[in-house]
């Protein structure tokens, strides 16, 4: 007897080459987003990143060189994004509404923007919770964030993309349209939810992403930046036979810093250049643009 394969039930296997075609708005094939990840974390306490691994609490080598994230990295990448004029996805935990709301403000004010939730902190992960905890957790960062800047966010990313069993039906139940925590496809999914519900997955990187690669893969920044340009020229030319999404994941603690800056702008430079089948866009309006289709 063939073994049972547990699955998660949230959607089927397709095969990209299989699939009805479509466009993205005027035509275009590849779909470019940014999410930058604008986070606060307690001090002494909880999760985080680390430069240097294995120190006591309280640990001001690492907090300090996160917060350096919010309080200068993040202002030289909005420069960056300005001087190239590229959309960015805000992924911002909640607790930034009472931190640093000014950081916020202007990425809005100067850029195209999206609010996308992320959680509270990134002190706590997310699948930590029993499902009231987490439905709670949901609509703190949610309402607080719509509170703040008068923006309802439709799109989640979870605290340590660490989601529990239930966690697609609580954000479908508590109003979100998208979410960003899988990493399966170069195209949104439809995943189903509990009592015939659904919510739209929308591919965010976990390759083209600043912690796995240089936090938890040490590898060299420069090699970072060139694995931005060859995703991108790649996914350019397979975009020709599917319409692709493409995401790149920063932190401005990470690629805030001078050195790793200066290599960024080299490869966004190269993304960010002007072509006619390429949407530089959001997250939102990428699953926006999905829901419109016929379903697929």
């Amino acid at each position: 007897m063939p073994r049972t394969i547990r699955s998660h039930g949230r959607y089927r296997y397709s095969a990209i080459v299989d699939r009805p075609d479509f466009d993205w708005p005027q035509g275009r094939r590849l779909a470019v987003y940014i999410g930058l990840n604008l986070e606060h974390f307690d001090f002494g306490e909880g999760h985080g990143s680390a430069l240097a691994a294995g120190r006591r609490e309280p640990d001001v080598l690492n907090y300090a060189w996160r917060d350096y994230g919010n309080r200068v990295g993040a202002w030289r990448m909005l420069d960056l994004f300005e001087s190239l004029e590229l959309p960015v996805g805000l992924i911002v935990n909640s607790t930034i509404a009472d931190y640093c709301p000014e950081l916020v403000a202007a990425y809005r004010e100067r850029l195209d923007t999206e609010l996308i939730a992320h959680g509270r902190t990134n002190s706590e992960s997310q699948n930590a919770f029993d499902e009231p905890g987490e439905a709670a957790l949901i609509a703190e960062s949610r309402d607080r964030l719509s509170e703040a800047f008068s923006e309802t966010p439709n799109g989640w990313l979870g605290p340590w993309i660490a989601q529990s069993e239930t966690t697609p039906d609580l954000l479908a139940e508590a109003g979100f349209g998208y979410h960003l925590d899988w990493c399966h496809d170069d195209q949104p999914t439809w995943m189903a939810t509990r009592d015939g519900g659904r919510i739209l997955s929308v591919p965010y990187p976990q390759e083209i992403n600043d912690i796995p690669s240089i936090v938890a893969h040490h590898i060299d920044y420069r090699e970072f930046a060139a694995r931005i340009v060859d995703q991108f020229d790649e996914m350019y030319e397979q975009a020709r036979e599917q319409p692709l999404v493409m995401g790149i994941a920063l932190h401005p603690y990470i690629v805030g810093q001078p050195f790793r800056l200066r290599a960024l702008r080299r490869a966004l430079s190269h993304v960010a250049a002007p072509r006619d089948d390429v949407w530089l866009t959001t997250p939102g309006a990428i699953a926006h643009h999905f829901m419109s289709l016929a379903p697929v």
